[in-house]
């Protein structure tokens, strides 16, 4: 069986167009797409860390968050950027 899921990069910058205004945004929205993805079937959830960020520079709150959200969809670190 094939298993989908998604890997979220989760950048977050004061621009205009964002639609995300403040580092809790991204995780508000990041929790939110987790339990979309997870209610449409996928069956991952994988989020970027960002060392020295103002958000996602450490994903275990993020991820207690989204495990305390969703029942089934596997969730976890993608890529860790080290600069």
């Amino acid at each position: 069986m094939k298993k989908i899921g998604f890997l979220s990069f989760g950048h977050w910058t004061d621009s205009p167009g964002s639609r995300t205004r403040s580092a809790a945004d991204v995780l508000h929205q990041s929790i939110d797409l987790a339990v979309a993805a997870e209610e449409v079937g996928a069956d991952g959830a994988y989020f970027r860390v960002h060392h020295f960020a103002n958000q996602l520079g450490s994903p275990f709150p993020l991820l207690a968050a989204v495990g305390a959200r969703t029942s089934r969809i596997q969730i976890g670190t993608g890529v860790i950027d080290m600069r």
